[in-house]
């Protein structure tokens, strides 16, 4: 087999395993019950889901929740990391490439770098992308809407993001290590 087919079956498998419903995900009670709550209220009203920001060790299923979220708001999901946004125009291409209603999910949001988190700041609070266009005296700005998306942020170093950047997820939620029982089950 060649390297490509063995990383899609790779993926397959992984989403194979992969809990479908929030009923299937083991653990995380408390998280669980208030995304539910969330969805169900995004759901009613017609709109999108405020930004969530997922937090804590590494394996603990903040990727799967950010899939089950999307899945439960019946949305498209996009998936990125941190590391591969380096500048300016990798958000932006990402930005608007979405559509209403669609989820964004940056794993590894601590590794962003300031001048990409600083792009983002404008999406997330009014889904407007503020594009610089020249340099120096000649800068002139543009400003393009945005559909309105919601962002799933994961990271395993909550204390590395920025406090402006921090506070304009309207949901932040800390997962915990699973007890002795919820591993055996997982199992």
């Amino acid at each position: 087999t060649s390297p490509k087919q063995d990383v899609s079956e790779d993926l397959a498998l992984d989403q194979t395993l992969r809990p479908q419903t929030f009923k299937e995900y083991v653990g995380q009670e408390k998280v669980k019950e208030n995304l539910r709550i969330i969805v169900g209220a995004a759901r009613k009203r017609k709109e999108s889901m405020e930004h969530l920001l997922l937090h804590g060790p590494s394996g603990l299923g903040k990727t799967t929740l950010a899939y089950l979220v999307a899945k439960e708001l019946n949305a498209n999901l996009k998936i990125t990391a941190g590391t591969a946004l380096e500048k300016a125009g990798d958000v932006g291409s990402i930005l608007t490439s979405l559509s209403d209603g669609d989820v964004l999910f940056i794993d590894e949001v601590h590794r962003l770098n300031k001048l990409v988190e600083e792009v983002i700041y404008p999406a997330m609070e009014n889904f407007k992308l503020d594009i610089v266009i020249g340099k120096g005296n000649s800068a002139k700005t543009l400003q393009i809407d945005l559909p309105r998306f919601t962002l799933i942020a994961a990271t395993t170093k909550v204390s590395l993001l920025s406090a402006p950047f921090r506070s304009r997820f309207g949901v932040s939620f800390r997962l915990d290590f699973y007890s002795d029982e919820e591993v055996k089950q997982i199992i």
